[in-house]
């Protein structure tokens, strides 16, 4: 299992800013200039436990990775501890894992995180979307160039994806960049699904 150091954290926050520069498709259009709108509120403890990362705008830190996940748990301190897992290219590869410290931002009801490899760096986590049932939850980006979709069960239908991802149309994302994460072997290859 691979554990993030200071230094990998750093190597990250590098990748990240040269990366953005490059690569981040940040969309266009009347609402894409528009701020991102939170979720009215987050109940964290609903919120914490495992979210599987059905769909993403591919990036370099995930991209590649095959049945990832997130898990977040509450800390004694009151920061949450955020655990990424994924497997390289393959199922039956080892499984990686990364952390993270996240804090809720005051103010936001609970829907804007900062998600930090070590202070003080952070990256903003903004839920924009959560159901009533938290079984499915939508995190964004500012710029719109990054966007997540999460659900408790590692299956979704295609419809309901394609509902989840009106929530980012919506709010002026480019819903065309974001692509699936294959949860199971058979997903592997098929339209729409990242290629590990």
């Amino acid at each position: 299992m691979l554990n993030w150091n200071r230094a990998t954290a750093a190597l990250l926050l590098a990748a990240i800013t040269l990366g953005t520069a490059a690569c981040a498709h940040t969309p266009t259009g009347p609402l894409a200039e528009q701020p991102l709108k939170l979720a009215p509120s987050v109940d964290l403890d609903r919120y914490m436990g495992r979210w599987y990362i059905i769909a993403n705008i591919p990036y370099f830190a995930e991209r590649g990775y095959v049945g990832s996940y997130v898990e977040y748990s509450k800390r004694a301190d009151g920061d949450i501890d955020d655990l990424y897992f994924g497997h390289k290219k393959a199922f039956d590869a080892e499984l990686t894992r990364a952390a993270l410290k996240d804090y809720v931002v005051a103010g936001s009801n609970n829907a804007m995180w900062r998600a930090s490899p070590f202070w003080p760096v952070y990256f903003s986590y903004p839920i924009i979307y959560v159901d009533a049932d938290y079984q499915y939850a939508l995190v964004g980006y500012p710029d719109k160039s990054w966007g997540w979709v999460f659900a408790r069960s590692p299956n979704m239908s295609d419809a309901t994806y394609q509902d989840l991802l009106k929530h980012f149309a919506a709010q002026g994302y480019d819903v065309s960049t974001f692509q699936r994460v294959p949860q199971t072997p058979e997903q592997l290859g098929q339209p729409g699904f990242q290629t590990p």
